[in-house]
């Protein structure tokens, strides 16, 4: 949602000392300020429930220019690979300060420090006659959030506790979602993005956003279905710029050999992800590797080198079509350049790894001919975790990821009518068809 925002001006002033707001958080870029939701009169007056620069969770108010709250966390967020439930609660009616803000994550009551005590009965700028905006810091017109967000609550008058959003599941112990909770919004409340890339509301007071500035993505990435995306904490993304949900690189600082992988691996299964070459080094060779790494000799380091240059790094080469691994080169398929898109299946169950390119398997592969291997690039060394894995070394070396959500970049996959296939897990999109028993990358996908 970088540079994206939604935006509704009610229609009347209801006082609102007491509130709750919860929403499911997957965040993609860290350490800068980013707001979640946003209530504003003008620059001087409004309040703001954001993410600070050093990844901790605060709320703000201010009047005419005098801060009237200012509360942060002391715990930070920067898991990036999996979706948070956030709440915060106010009542600006309790006689004690330290009960008037409340932060939840995950179903935890978080502490925080004080700067300035939230002011009592003071009342909030959010549901009333001044813009509310989601994804934006609306007093400075800046601080987008950047990553997903999905079912965003808002109740005027009213205070819940985590239990009305979440519950524990039974048979993993991880806090869920409940997509439809029973809750009373009163006038003025709100819950938007529940199911698409839309601010419709479905609390039934039809208190609908409209976009403010960018377009909203729908993706398959949802708090019950998490899927992966390129990991921003690996050091080699430092040099690099992460675009669209940590799915697309544009490309790293200067002209080095560098990697960055997955943020879900896995050790046995069958599993797929597609690739887009959105740009290579001009009349120079492409120098684009995609492939997998056992997690365990993932490199971090500032020129991190390449990921197939290990015992158990395997990539397909752009430049020449050859496989590689342990720093051996071997011939294999056709070159790949700009806008064509790299498949790779590889089965854990049978150690076998393969690529597509535009569809078609290279060497005659066959993902699904099991312990036969049909075509496979290599034989994997077993007893280990793998994570997806690419790598370039030009600084307008550019590629976007499709794990299953159905986008390169912010384009969505036009193929199969523009539903694309999914795969065996069912709740993903590719392009391509994904070769029978193969899966996403994500929480449905490692548990099919």
């Amino acid at each position: 949602m970088a540079n994206t925002y939604l935006t509704r001006t009610f229609g009347s002033v209801p006082s609102i000392t007491k509130f709750t707001w919860s929403g499911w958080v997957k965040r993609s870029k860290l350490g800068t300020q980013q707001a979640m939701i946003s209530g504003y009169q003008n620059s001087n007056t409004g309040q703001l429930f954001y993410f600070t620069g050093d990844d901790k969770l605060a709320y703000y108010a201010q009047a005419g220019g005098v801060v009237k709250c200012n509360v942060i966390t002391n715990a930070v967020f920067r898991d990036t690979s999996a979706w948070y439930h956030i709440m915060l609660v106010v009542d600006s009616t309790q006689s004690t300060a330290a009960n008037r803000v409340k932060f939840y994550v995950n179903n935890v009551l978080k502490s925080y420090a004080t700067t300035v005590a939230h002011a009592l009965n003071w009342e909030a700028y959010f549901m009333v006659t001044v813009p509310t905006q989601v994804g934006r810091n609306g007093m400075n017109s800046s601080d987008y959030f950047d990553g997903v967000m999905s079912h965003m609550h808002m109740t005027h008058g009213y205070l819940y506790t985590p239990s009305t959003f979440g519950e524990t599941d039974s048979t993993t112990g991880e806090w869920k979602i409940k997509t439809s909770p029973t809750v009373n919004y009163n006038s003025n409340g709100f819950f938007i993005l529940k199911d698409a890339n839309t601010g419709t509301d479905y609390s039934g007071n039809s208190e609908n956003f409209s976009s403010g500035g960018g377009t909203l993505t729908a993706t398959k990435d949802c708090p019950s279905n998490v899927l992966a995306t390129l990991n921003p904490l690996f050091y080699a993304s430092s040099t690099y710029t992460l675009l669209n949900g940590n799915l697309k690189t544009n490309g790293s600082s200067s002209n080095a050999d560098r990697s960055l992988y997955g943020t879900i691996g896995a050790s046995s299964g069958k599993y797929y992800f597609e690739t887009k070459i959105d740009n290579t080094n001009g009349g120079d060779s492409n120098n684009i590797r995609i492939g997998i790494v056992s997690d365990d000799q993932v490199v971090q380091t500032a020129n991190n080198g390449t990921f197939f240059s290990t015992s158990r790094g395997y990539a397909y080469y752009g430049q020449d079509g050859s496989k590689r691994n342990s720093g051996n080169t071997a011939s294999y398929g056709n070159t790949f350049t700009t806008n064509d898109i790299i498949g790779c299946a590889f089965d854990l169950d049978n150690n076998k790894i393969y690529w597509s390119k535009n569809g078609t398997f290279q060497n005659s592969g066959n993902p699904t001919s099991g312990s036969t291997g049909t075509g496979s690039a290599y034989n994997l060394a077993t007893g280990y975790s793998y994570l997806p894995a690419i790598s370039s070394y030009y600084t307008n070396d550019k590629v976007s990821i499709n794990f299953g959500n159905g986008f390169f970049g912010t384009t969505a996959i036009t193929t199969n009518s523009g539903n694309g296939y999914a795969g065996a897990e069912g709740a993903s999109k590719f392009n391509y068809a994904v070769p029978s028993g193969y899966t996403a990358l994500s929480t449905k996908g490692l548990n099919t």
